[in-house]
C-alpha cells in the first residue's frame, strides 16, 4: 500500500490586529509594528490543507476532493471570511490571531472531520502575504 498526499487550496479575507493588552501601546508598536494598528488591517489569506492516505481500490481516491473542499468551507472559510479575527470568530476568542495561532486553530477545526472521511490531516499552510506563510503539522514532525 502506497501513501499519497493530496492538497486543497481555499481563500478567505479577514481583518485582525496583533496587540497584547498586557503591554503598553508603545511596546505593542515596537513588537508588532503596523500590525498593532488600532483600526485593524486585513489580508487576503490562502490556506492549503494537506491530507495523506492510501487510495481506495474502487475509487482511486484518498478522499473526495469536493468533500474535502466542503469541509474546509464549512468549518474554516465560512466562519473566517470577511470577519474580524479578533472580534467575530468564536473559536479564536482569547487567542491572539497571529498566522501561527490561526494555523493551530484551523487544524483543530478540521482534523476530526477530514480524518473521518479517509484522509489523515498532516499539514495546514496559511499564506498571509505572497512572502509570508506558516506551516503547522499538528505538533508532529513534517510528513
Amino acid at each position: 500500500m502506497k501513501t499519497v498526499y493530496i492538497e486543497r487550496r481555499e481563500r478567505f479575507n479577514a481583518a485582525h490586529k496583533l496587540y497584547n493588552n498586557k503591554w503598553s501601546p508603545e511596546k505593542n508598536v515596537e513588537v508588532f509594528g503596523k500590525c498593532a494598528n488600532a483600526n485593524w488591517h486585513g489580508h487576503n489569506y490562502e490556506i492549503i490543507v494537506t491530507v495523506k492516505g492510501v487510495p481506495h481500490p474502487e475509487t482511486g481516491f484518498i478522499m473526495d476532493l469536493k468533500l474535502m473542499s466542503d469541509i474546509i468551507k464549512e468549518f474554516v472559510i465560512e466562519p473566517l471570511d470577511h470577519k474580524n479575527l479578533n472580534l467575530d470568530v468564536p473559536f479564536l476568542e482569547g487567542i491572539l490571531p497571529s498566522t501561527e495561532n490561526l494555523a493551530i486553530v484551523i487544524w483543530d477545526q478540521l482534523e476530526s472531520h477530514l480524518n473521518a472521511h479517509g484522509g489523515i490531516l498532516c499539514r495546514i499552510r496559511i499564506l498571509e502575504t505572497e512572502n509570508n506563510f506558516v506551516d503547522y503539522y499538528g505538533g508532529h514532525e513534517p510528513f
